[in-house]
């Protein structure tokens, strides 16, 4: 995927199970769970580029949250301050080879940001 795609949605659910019969059954999505990313079922859409995860729903998490791939977090993050947007959490791991951060944009949505090789 390329800087500026969105690359991942995730959805914050109540019920892991639930919502892998729901969203499987409802739009065909094939979804798993990973090794190193239990009680986290990742799903994939029909093309195969795209896909997000059912996450834990929490007072602080209530709607679908967008991650854009970026060429470099840092530097995107740069620009979200420049920009008059709020960091809402730096860049973290994910793996050894990918990264992501979050930011509120200047009418306090969250995005978050994807930076890793494959």
């Amino acid at each position: 995927m390329a800087h500026g795609d969105i690359t991942h949605v995730d959805i914050p659910v109540s019920d892991t199970t639930r919502a892998t019969e729901f969203y499987g059954e409802l739009f065909g999505w094939d979804i798993n769970e990973y090794p190193g990313f239990e009680g986290y079922p990742m799903w994939q859409g029909p093309n195969k580029r795209n896909g997000g995860g059912l996450a834990p729903r929490t007072d602080s998490f209530t709607q679908p949250r967008v991650y854009v791939e970026v060429d470099s977090i840092d530097e995107t993050l740069e620009k979200v301050t420049a920009n008059g947007g709020t960091v809402v959490m730096g860049k973290s791991p994910i793996t050894e080879t990918s990264w992501w951060a979050f930011f509120n944009d200047t009418d306090g949505n969250t995005v978050g940001l994807y930076e890793g090789t494959t």
